[in-house]
Formats: structure tokens, sequence, C-alpha cells
């Protein structure tokens, strides 16, 4: 089996884009400012986070010593699950701050919405060549 070339830069900007696209569609769904900040750079974090780690499955997989996990040694599965993990992390986050009558304090994200952001994530290993031929990339982040 060929050594997998861990990608990087490319990943990690990817991972802010995706972060970015949840920070503006966080302004439809989050009406507090506080919890908006706070939201936003939870989600570019975890975005660049997610987004390298499915990027670099083979190298996750490798690092983590996930290669005995029955349905995570392979690399698209592993990404599913990372994908299912953000999306359930998003919308999670969006409902954890509670009033006394049960609601969220403007913070409820739709599932439409976090399942997006999941399927950018499982996607992105697969967007990225186009992203980086298209030359959406600088050359300096394409590397």
């Amino acid at each position: 089996m060929a050594e997998a070339q861990l990608v990087i830069m490319p990943s990690i900007a990817l991972g802010l884009i995706i972060g970015i696209y949840e920070a503006l569609v966080i302004h439809r769904d989050v009406s507090i400012p506080t919890h908006r900040f706070g939201h936003m750079i939870h989600a570019l974090i975890l975005s660049v986070v997610f987004v390298f780690l499915s990027v670099n499955a083979p190298w996750a997989i490798k690092i983590f010593g996930l290669s005995k996990v029955a349905i995570i040694s392979n690399p698209l599965m592993l990404q599913i699950a990372i994908g299912l993990i953000a999306a359930i992390k998003i919308h999670g986050v969006s409902a954890a701050i509670k009033t006394n009558i049960g609601g969220s304090v403007g913070m409820k994200e739709t599932w439409f919405h976090s399942l997006l952001i999941g399927a950018l994530i499982v996607g992105s290993p697969y967007a990225l060549p186009f992203v980086i031929n298209a030359g959406v990339l600088p050359k300096w982040l394409s590397k």
C-alpha cells in the first residue's frame, strides 16, 4: 500500500472556507450576538479539524490506529463518521443553551444546515482537487 501524502495547507484552507460558510449561516439561525461570535469561533476551529481529518483519512487511520476498527478502517467510512459527528456537534451546540421554559436562547440551527455542513466535510476530499485545479486557492495554499 502506497504511503498517503499528508495534505496540510489546502485542507486548512478548505476547512476555513466551510467554517466561514457555517458562520455566515449562523446569522440566520442565531439571534444573540455573543452566541454568534462564540459559535463562529467554534465553527471555524472544528471545521478546520474535521476537514483536515476527512481529507487526510488514510493518515488519520494510521496515526490513530484505526486499521483494526472494522467499519472506520475504510477511509470513506471514516469520512462519513467525521461528517456525522460534525453534524451532530453543530446541531447539539446550537441547542445547548436553554431557557427556563425549555427552549433555546436564540440558537437552534436546522437539521438541514447541520447535515449540509457535515456533507461538505465528507465531500471535501473529493472537492479539493477541483478547488486546487480551478485556481480557487492561491498557489502557496495549493501545496
